[in-house]
């Protein structure tokens, strides 16, 4: 694997205001082993096909829902997929995976690691929370004939450390806020770097722009973006009249990475109460979104993505922290497919300036990251087969 990135800041520089990850480990995970994947705001991770670029999204993916609270179960739902090719059963025949990031922020650089058995039965059956060189919170497997870990969280009280148990199926971490009181300055370290951790994974929206989906017209829903961008005629439709400055942008996008001239990207109710999107060519000229080709509908799509927010996307943004605070990471599998050159560059120059802004981040997965280069804020991580 080798990285390109811009210089890194100084380390006296002062810790981000809003946590982000910066770094995704892959210690066993289907075809990745010891692999670590350093993340800045903007990230493209590269590599020929089976080179395991979704399978590196994928694992984000799974430490941003286990994060949110999702069950093991619905995160994982094959979980011998994710069991490294060659991993032999040990005496127990048990098989499984290890995964893990870190994320700064305002408490400092903040470690997951977790370990997850597959075989015979799905359960976490290892999880640890480091941060300055401590272990924060610490979770194994004792009785396998229980649905149960044994968790050890640092007190530095009367006792050094709190034991509980917690389920097999969920993330400690994210249990943490529920079962910490704060009471001790070892209960509150272990709060703060589980909420960091937390609200950096959960603020995750993963997209894969499907130009087959979006091309019919779409019925009327909550107007939030989906994975696929199947309902994209009604999110332009509910955002057109929203901010009209940023719909401006997407306009603009539009009109860089598509054939043609655009003078206004329109949205419209139709008779049977679903919405077709169009684009207006000018002099009345309007071509229905359907007759675009594939990579026109997949930059419009993800133009779209970078220009909006989680009010907009699909996303379970935490409502207990505020905007201010928090970092949207948009992870874009096959972020340049079916993209020609020149649409692949607008695209990631859109993404490096609302990057820099602070409150988006992105990691996209491409297969040539040549037409990047020279572009400021990109680090491009080449996945070497």
């Amino acid at each position: 694997m080798t990285v390109s990135s811009p210089e890194a800041p100084a380390a006296a520089e002062a810790r981000p205001d809003r946590p982000g990850v910066t770094e995704l480990r892959l210690a066993a995970f289907a075809t990745h082993r010891r692999v670590r994947l350093p993340l800045g705001p903007l990230t493209l991770v590269s590599g020929p096909s089976g080179s395991g670029k979704t399978t590196a999204l994928r694992a984000y993916e799974a430490l941003a829902r286990l994060g949110g609270g999702g069950e093991l179960a619905e995160v994982f739902p094959d979980p011998v997929a994710c069991v490294p090719e060659r991993a032999r059963p040990d005496a127990q025949r048990r098989r499984g995976f290890r995964i893990g990031c870190t994320v700064d922020g305002p408490e400092g650089p903040v470690r997951l690691d977790i370990a997850v058995q597959a075989e015979p039965q799905l359960r976490i059956v290892g999880e640890r929370l480091t941060a300055g060189g401590q272990t924060l919170l610490e979770t194994a497997l004792r009785d396998p004939g229980r649905p149960f870990v044994q968790a050890a969280w640092r007190t530095a009280g009367s006792s050094a450390v709190t034991r509980c148990p917690l389920p097999d199926d969920r993330l400690g971490t994210a249990l943490v806020p529920l079962r910490v009181a704060g009471r001790t300055d070892g209960e509150r370290q272990v709060l703060a770097a589980a909420e960091q951790m937390v609200l950096a994974l959960r603020s995750v929206y993963a997209c894969d722009p499907s130009p087959r989906r979006m091309r019919a017209p779409a019925p009327v829903g909550a107007g939030r973006l989906l994975r696929g961008c199947g309902n994209l005629a009604e999110v332009l439709w509910r955002t057109r009249s929203e901010c009209v400055h940023r719909y401006g942008h997407l306009v603009a996008a539009v009109r860089a990475g598509c054939a043609g001239p655009v003078t206004d990207v329109l949205a419209e109710l139709l008779g049977d109460g679903t919405i077709r999107a169009l684009l207006d060519r000018g002099n009345g000229v309007r071509t229905p979104l359907g007759l675009l080709g594939d990579g026109e509908l997949r930059y419009l799509a993800l133009a779209l993505v970078l220009l909006t927010g989680p009010g907009v996307l699909e996303v379970d943004q935490a409502g207990e922290v505020p905007a201010a605070l928090q970092t949207l990471t948009v992870l874009a599998d096959g972020f340049d497919r079916r993209l020609d050159a020149r649409q692949a560059g607008e695209l990631v120059r859109l993404a490096a300036r609302m990057c820099e802004r602070g409150h988006i981040r992105l990691v996209g997965a491409v297969s040539d990251p040549s037409w990047a280069f020279g572009v400021p804020g990109i680090a491009v991580v080449d996945l070497e087969p």
